[in-house]
């Protein structure tokens, strides 16, 4: 009874109002579908939002990697992309290490194994009962001789270029200030040496 009440109290009302009623109902539909069509695109647009960490510059940097030339008695001669820092033991262990017929007694006697190796070196390990005419480097930090490393007249330092027998600070200025070469006799074609001199370097020394 109070639902049938309640209808015959209200209709009059609804009956006189129904256009407003109606548009109010409508209107808060259409609100009711916006605002969750708005939370919807929010939640989706807060997935979609990835932060990503950009590589460090550390990781950006190539290292630095020089050429090594190694001969003679080794396992595998040829030239060799090593890292800058790289040490004689370093270019020894990339050509496969002392081959079978190398002359372990003059390499232990005259290699240091520890000297830092620049750009461009030349490394030559004599056979067994080879004669050996006693080709030295000396590095600029005074590392030590090393037997077998040829000085290359390109990209050689000063100290080094000073090491050789008969070279002075003159003239391993001379020797930087004409290069580049390509020959060793240019040494003497440029009269940056005598005869006697290069005679006396000629066995060690390259131009590669």
């Amino acid at each position: 009874m109070e639902t049938q009440e309640l209808v015959a109290k209200y209709s009059p009302l609804v009956k006189k109002h129904w256009l407003p009623l109606s548009l109010g109902i409508l209107g808060m539909i259409f609100f009711a579908y916006g605002l969750i069509g708005l939370l919807t695109a929010n939640k989706a647009g807060s997935e979609d939002i990835i932060f990503e960490a950009s590589p460090t510059g550390s990781s950006q940097i190539e290292a630095k990697t020089i050429l090594v030339d190694i001969e003679g008695a080794v396992v595998k001669p040829g030239v060799y992309k090593l890292p800058q820092d790289s040490r004689i033991q370093d270019a020894l262990v990339a050509a496969g290490g002392l081959s079978a017929t190398a002359d372990r007694e003059h390499v232990a006697k005259n290699f240091n194994l520890a000297i830092k190796l620049t750009d461009g070196t030349k490394i030559y390990v004599p056979f067994i009962g080879e004669a050996v005419s006693g080709a030295s480097a000396l590095s600029a930090s005074s590392e030590g001789v090393v037997v077998g490393v040829l000085v290359n007249l390109n990209n050689s330092s000063q100290s080094q270029l000073e090491a050789l027998p008969g070279i002075g600070p003159a003239t391993a200025q001379k020797i930087i200030s004409g290069r580049p070469y390509s020959s060793l006799n240019e040494l003497l074609d440029k009269k940056i040496v005598g005869a006697k001199v290069f005679g006396q370097i000629k066995e060690k020394i390259s131009v590669y």
